[in-house]
């Protein structure tokens, strides 16, 4: 599983490299390349999330995840910044086949993700900058948002309801994101941005590996001239 997910995370950079490489020819026939510096000491990225995830211990199928995402990076020096991030995400996720007879299909299932850690700029030039990171942070999974009012118990909570039918019941657990990001540069100060992840997590008894991607937009706060 971690071998595929590698695959899927290195096709995904070269997809990226080739975008790149486009938007590089792009650029220098339309005109001359933004000077761009790198010299900034902060920059936020906003952007799309699609994560797959599998939603329960015993269930034999992944959901797919889709939400945002925003991160706050502090460059250190040139070449190490110190992130902070959050990430949403929302979808409907499989279940036990019993969950048809209590009237259960796909419900839906959410998580909050709070994460810290660092930035490497592997590499960069006028129109890209490849970087790698890694994070780590609190994940709290909401499981039961799609079995409220349905069950095999009426009185029994929600959450109950939900384990029954091969969900995890509502809780905060450890997750982890390595990858990287391809910055595609529109000027000095905008980029937009490509970033495929591997993402392990603890919400069962045992590390899951899945694959999140995501793309949107990054803005290098200007440095104040003195």
């Amino acid at each position: 599983m971690l071998r595929m997910m590698t695959k899927k995370i290195a096709m995904a950079a070269v997809m990226a490299g080739l975008l790149t490489t486009v938007c590089a020819q792009a650029q220098t026939k339309l005109g001359p390349a933004a000077p761009v510096t790198y010299d900034n000491k902060y920059e936020v990225y906003g952007g799309l999330n699609f994560m797959n995830f599998m939603a329960g211990q015993d269930l034999t199928r992944r959901m797919d995840f889709g939400g945002g995402e925003f991160e706050g990076t502090y460059w250190v020096t040139p070449k190490w910044g110190a992130s902070a991030e959050v990430r949403g995400e929302a979808g409907t996720s499989p279940v036990l086949p019993n969950a048809g007879i209590y009237g259960i299909h796909r419900p839906l299932v959410y998580m909050n993700m709070v994460l810290f850690g660092a930035q490497y700029r592997w590499m960069q030039n006028q129109h890209a900058a490849l970087d790698l990171h890694a994070y780590a942070g609190p994940s709290y999974g909401v499981f039961d948002a799609g079995t409220q009012g349905a069950g095999p118990t009426p009185g029994v909570s929600a959450t109950s309801n939900a384990n029954i039918i091969g969900l995890y019941a509502n809780h905060t657990a450890a997750i982890f994101a390595l990858g990287g990001s391809v910055d595609m540069n529109r000027s000095k100060n905008w980029a937009v941005r490509l970033s495929p992840d591997l993402i392990l997590d603890e919400f069962g008894s045992g590390t899951r590996e899945f694959f999140a991607i995501s793309g949107g937009v990054v803005y290098r706060i200007p440095v104040k001239k003195k």
